[in-house]
């Protein structure tokens, strides 16, 4: 994988606010690039300094094997939760719960489309000189 690619879903991750959470396919779509499985996996492979329980899936549920890692995170930022959050689950058994996106979804203001765009300019111009 491209590390121009990397660095811009990285960078956008980062942007995510404390309580909020974009999909992969919402990151896909911000950079104009890639797809949710590409997204996906820049953050299994480099995620781990990024918050990476602020991307998830689009039905809500937390990155696959660290639903109890991510559910500590949002009950820490207040993120929105529906479903069984204190429920016991047997490992490698589905969680009853997920992120509320009708209510965490991000919805990036004016300033932060500004960072994005200079996200993916670099991201573009990188591109350009690989042609």
């Amino acid at each position: 994988m491209r590390e121009q690619y990397m660095e811009a879903v990285l960078a956008v991750a980062a942007l995510i606010p404390s309580a909020r959470v974009l999909s992969y396919g919402d990151i896909a779509a911000l950079l104009d690039c890639g797809g949710p499985r590409q997204v996906g996996a820049v953050m299994s492979a480099q995620g781990s300094d990024a918050p990476w329980w602020r991307v998830i899936r689009a039905s809500g549920a937390a990155p696959l094997c660290h639903e109890g890692r991510a559910l500590r995170h949002y009950r820490e930022e207040g993120t929105a939760l529906r479903g069984d959050v204190g429920a016991v689950v047997p490992a490698g058994k589905a969680v009853p719960w997920r992120v509320d996106m009708r209510v965490a979804r991000w919805n990036p203001a004016e300033a932060d489309f500004d960072a994005i765009d200079a996200i993916t300019a670099l991201l573009k111009e990188a591109d350009a000189s690989t042609d």
